[in-house]
């Protein structure tokens, strides 16, 4: 047929959507911006039937209510021409809490499928769903899902192709034991229908906007938005009201709205009250207000254990094939009578440069793993919702500490998740704090120093990077709101989601693509920083050198040196490679490699002949801790900078942001540094 379908998933935040949208598109997903917006879209495509089907990926909302830029985006896009069947995905567990959205789509007057995902739950907590009685209460077609055991996918799109068109609607079959005195017959037309009060006004609304618009659709969709006194759609419809509304009538119609779905409720759920406990004894040590943030770190710590025990082990193995490759190539270009400086670059600048940075792949895979996991499993939200009441003692929002947390696996979409901070100074202020959340690219440099500084407690000097991350984003925070006095809404709306099993595709997927961005970044950024070093440090006002003292970078660093000396970081290598590392954190690693010409500076030999170079110079633990803290502190990669700028929409929030972190690094780790030598450490 070749007849196109666009397809848009919404749904409730942890509702399985995403998962059922990568069941559907697997890992051929295409990630842009939606047009004149910073928010993400997700889209993918499949072919079904003869259709070709374009789906779309909205962001998790709880109505058709905009507050955040995400449920703006949703919302218009739902409501526009781009969308043709709407798979409103429902959390089959929680149906009560997820069929508002549903009523609210249902208005919208499109086509609208309901995916009810999660039925396995169902099952699990003895509960039934009446799948005859709830399709003819809402008069869409409804179909039970696994979103992760991939169970009825094809009969959802079946339903979606059937449905597009709207040609059959599904008959409404409402038990009422009162019948409404409202003159027209309603409840045969209408899914939702309200009070006589409410559908007279709805009645007056649609005959106004009919005469001033009358190539309007969705008239009665409007006039509840009227209703409800939503901006947004009275400045796209203006009319005047003034003889119709004499007060908002949000609070009534949503209390209308949940009485019928507790109505919904009673004739569709069995067994409502046999619910599995699980969840809640959980929940009653993880979200603990006492014990739930030492749990946090607990979790944390035995992540980044497992990411050194087992990273590290494979670690070794690509060591070794490094050097291989790096002697083998060494080897061919002299045997071929290549130019000494040409396999200098090629060795000592690209191949140890890139390749010390791929030889913590096997890190970074377990990190996000294990984050995935998290995440998947349902833990990830209620670490948020343990820091809740922190965050609004700082002066913040509950929903910050959704970006921070985000900062562990990269700070570019943490600083894009402030987005779902409804004011301005709230985002601008997470946005400036979250850079401080140790993010995977610093592992690198941890890892590094650590293991080649503190042997057998390498993980816990790491692990301590992303703690004392975690307590500077807070006390800065906290100064932030001693200056600024503004009383924070500490109002996170969050889904604490049932306790499940993480889909083996969905992680797959998430560390897939986290992968795909390192060894992108690798082969772009890292590779051009790496030969950019090597001619730094290769080439002085003489031209070609073979001393690196006597390059443009030793120069350079000789220069700065000074302002590194109170940190313990008087070596004009390591402010080279730190000047470096803003480009991409990582680089730090591949520039020592170069800066003190170990070739394979990750493999355990490498480690001790830095230590030794280091050590020789007076450089010790304290020292190292302090390049640790200085690395994770400093001023955020050039990606996160032009992330800060486009979310601000200020150059000089973004110069700003920079300096502050530069200088918040300064102060943090010459306190360290001087403190440590009091101690004699």
């Amino acid at each position: 047929m070749g007849d196109r379908i666009r397809v848009g998933f919404m749904g409730n935040p942890n509702c399985g959507k995403t998962t059922l949208f990568n069941a559907y598109t697997g890992a051929n997903l295409k990630v842009a911006n939606w047009p004149g917006v910073t928010v993400e879209k997700v889209e993918g495509s499949m072919k079904f039937q003869g259709y070709d089907l374009q789906l779309v990926d909205l962001p998790g909302t709880y109505s058709l209510t905009s507050y955040t830029m995400e449920e703006v985006v949703a919302r218009q896009y739902v409501q526009s021409d781009e969308v043709d069947v709407i798979i409103d995905v429902a959390d089959a567990s929680a149906l009560e809490r997820n069929l508002y959205l549903t009523l609210q789509l249902i208005e919208l007057g499109k086509p609208v499928v309901l995916a009810l995902n999660m039925m396995d739950i169902v099952e699990k907590r003895g509960m039934e769903i009446d799948l005859h009685r709830l399709p003819e209460m809402l008069g869409i077609p409804v179909i039970p899902v696994s979103a992760r055991k991939k169970k009825g996918l094809d009969i959802l799109m079946h339903a979606v192709i059937h449905h597009k068109d709207f040609l059959e609607k599904q008959p409404l079959i409402h038990h009422h034991d009162t019948h409404s005195a409202h003159p027209h017959q309603h409840h045969k037309e209408f899914v939702m229908v309200y009070s006589d009060e409410i559908e007279d006004k709805i009645d007056l609304l649609k005959e106004r906007l009919r005469e001033r618009y009358p190539n309007l659709e969705k008239y009665r969709y409007y006039a509840i938005k009227y209703l409800e006194d939503d901006e947004e759609v009275k400045k796209q419809v203006p009319i005047d009201t003034a003889d119709i509304l004499e007060k908002s009538y949000e609070t009534q119609i949503i209390k209308e709205k949940y009485d019928f779905i507790e109505e919904v409720i009673q004739e569709t759920l069995v067994n409502k009250a046999q619910k599995a406990e699980a969840t809640d004894k959980i929940d009653r040590w993880l979200t603990d207000r006492i014990w739930g943030l030492p749990t946090f770190l607990l979790i944390m710590a035995l992540v980044f254990i497992l990411t050194f025990t087992v990273g590290d082990w494979l670690k070794g193995y690509m060591g070794v094939l490094l050097e291989m490759i790096s002697g083998g190539v060494g080897t061919f270009l002299d045997s071929v009578g290549v130019a000494p400086w040409l396999i200098s670059l090629i060795v000592d600048g690209i191949i140890s440069g890139v390749g010390g940075i791929l030889t913590f792949l096997p890190n970074i895979f377990i990190l996000f793993l294990a984050l995935a996991f998290l995440e998947d499993s349902g833990y990830m939200a209620r670490a948020a919702y343990v820091m809740d009441s922190l965050m609004g003692k700082l002066g913040l929002s509950g929903r910050s500490f959704i970006p921070m947390i985000l900062g562990f696996g990269c700070t570019v979409p943490a600083i894009m998740a402030s987005r779902a901070l409804e004011d301005k100074k709230d985002r601008l202020k997470t946005m400036l704090v979250t850079p401080f959340m140790s993010c995977s690219a610093r592992l690198p440099v941890y890892v590094l120093f650590s293991e080649a500084f503190f042997g057998k407690y390498a993980a816990a000097a790491a692990f301590s990077m992303y703690v004392l991350g975690m307590a500077v984003a807070i006390g800065v925070a906290y100064l932030i709101h001693l200056l600024d006095r503004k009383k924070a809404e500490n109002n996170l709306l969050i889904e604490l989601p049932e306790y499940k099993a993480p889909s083996a595709r969905t992680v797959w997927i998430y560390v897939w693509e986290k992968v795909k961005d390192y060894l992108t970044k690798a082969g772009t950024t890292i590779f051009i920083a790496s030969i950019f070093m090597w001619f730094v440090l290769n080439f002085g006002p003489a031209g070609y050198v073979t001393d690196i003292s006597q390059s443009f970078g030793s120069a350079v660093g000789k220069a700065i040196v000074p302002m590194f000396t109170p940190l313990g970081l008087g070596h004009w290598q390591l402010v080279v490679a730190l000047i470096a590392g803003i480009s991409a954190k990582e680089v730090v690693v591949s520039s020592c490699s170069v800066l003190f010409g170990i070739s394979n500076i990750t493999a355990p030999s490498g480690m001790s002949m830095l230590a030794s170079a280091l050590g020789s110079a007076g450089f010790g633990p304290l020292n190292a801790y302090c390049m640790m803290t200085f690395s994770l502190l400093y001023i955020p990669c050039i990606a996160t900078l032009a992330t800060v700028k486009r979310e601000s929409g200020s150059t000089k929030w973004m110069l700003g942001t920079a300096l502050f972190q530069l200088a918040v690094a300064w102060i943090i780790t010459f306190i360290i540094y001087q403190a440590g030598r009091l101690l004699g450490l």
